[in-house]
């Protein structure tokens, strides 16, 4: 049985034999898509749904617990369910924290286990799910699709208020396994905008790229297992935490998984790709009611003893929400591209795009929520043609969206 699945179950058992605090949601959506078949389906589409996969869906289902099994130790947990591409439960998070109770003005904490890097400020809500928009932008699409942490990472705060300052700081390091093909996705699909997160034991289809079936890459599946240890090295990131009051938060970290691109698994089709990056994300609050979240991501990612496969990646978005009362509206602007930088012309990796999503949701009550949005996005990915598609594609997505939380 996979370790990642073995740790899940160990700490469900933990969790059995300590006071938990449970919590969740299920998000029913009616969802219009368009005719270009999504990529979980090997497709084009960078929507999660399409015309044959719209409908009334389960879009959202969660479990999100925490476990206090001493006064230092506590275990968490997010369990998954979707219908799409096929039924799965799964763990996205698992992990062990250590957070002691000490004197200092310093404050400090463990996490270990399978978790995400917390670069992101449009994710705070449990199970790592936006409340803003239901559907991500590029940059937190890709991140829940193929990064995250399986190992250890730890953090020391220096909180402003126990300094008399209205600067808060928390330096943040880490290192892992198991986050080595990150990358393939980008390469051969590009960006996506969507809310499917990929749980740990789980495969993540694409389309059936014509440069697949070359020698060069005729090892490579047209599938990525994005939590694969393939090289036997550890990766690891370091970020930055600075708040300002209750007005101002800004993150930057930089990621790299030190993946040796020689590395191949034959019996799952998945290299070893070298990703690194850089994220900055800022939130600023105009008021109580109204806030800005930017977020820029620019890397590097290659694969194959010769670093055949060698791309720049960069991403940024820019989203405003508005409340009034039990309304919230949210608009956000993604940009998204990947860069080709090798000489192999065989296989073309170039791509960018843009989209727009607007959102509208409603807190009927502290259980219920409603909500609606419109998405559009125009694309460009270079080895479509190969595939008899058209390079440019334009897409729209609509969806009515009923939450439920307990």
């Amino acid at each position: 049985m996979n370790i990642r699945v073995v740790l899940g179950f160990a700490l469900l058992a933990v969790v059995s034999n300590a006071t938990a605090q449970v919590k969740g949601l299920l998000q029913v959506g009616a969802i219009k898509g368009d005719s270009y078949a999504t990529w979980q389906e090997g497709g084009v589409g960078l929507y999660r749904y399409d015309t044959d996969t719209d409908g009334i869906v389960l879009t959202q289902g969660l479990i999100d617990f925490r476990a206090d099994i001493t006064s230092g130790w506590s275990a968490h947990g997010v369990i998954n369910a979707y219908q799409d591409p096929e039924p799965t439960l799964g763990f996205s998070q698992v992990y062990l924290q250590y957070k002691p109770l000490t004197s200092s003005k310093y404050k400090w904490h463990v996490r270990a286990g399978g978790f995400y890097p917390l670069l992101s400020l449009e994710n705070p809500d449990m199970g790592w799910i936006s409340p803003y928009n239901y559907t991500n932008s590029a940059i937190n699409s890709w991140i829940g699709e193929e990064v995250r942490t399986l190992g250890v990472e730890a953090t020391i705060k220096r909180p402003g208020r126990s300094f008399n300052s209205k600067h808060s700081f928390a330096f943040v390091g880490a290192t892992f396994k198991g986050n080595d093909p990150a990358g393939t996705l980008l390469a051969w699909r590009g960006f996506a905008m969507h809310d499917r997160q990929t749980t740990l034991n789980e495969e993540v289809a694409f389309a059936a790229v014509a440069s697949l079936d070359t020698p060069q890459l005729q090892f490579q599946a047209n599938q990525v297992l994005p939590f694969e240890e393939i090289d036997g090295r550890f990766g690891y990131y370091a970020g930055v935490h600075w708040d300002y009051l209750k007005k101002s938060q800004f993150r930057f970290y930089y990621y790299d998984n030190n993946g040796d691109p020689a590395a191949v698994n034959y019996s799952t089709g998945q290299y070893a790709w070298d990703t690194r990056f850089a994220s900055a994300a800022w939130l600023y609050k105009f008021n109580a009611k109204t806030r800005l979240i930017t977020q820029v991501m620019s890397g590097s990612t290659a694969m194959g003893d010769t670093r055949g496969v060698d791309n720049r990646f960069y991403s940024h978005f820019v989203l405003l929400s508005h409340k009034m009362a039990s309304h919230r509206l949210s608009i956000r602007y993604d940009y998204f591209e990947v860069t080709d930088k090798d000489d192999w012309a065989f296989d073309p990796n170039a791509s960018h795009g843009e989209g727009v999503t607007a959102t509208w949701r409603y807190q009927l009550s502290p259980q219920w929520q409603l909500g609606i949005e419109g998405s559009a996005l125009h694309s460009q990915v270079d080895n479509r043609a190969a595939m008899d598609i058209a390079e440019k594609v334009s897409q729209q997505q609509i969806s009515l969206n009923a939450q439920w939380r307990f």
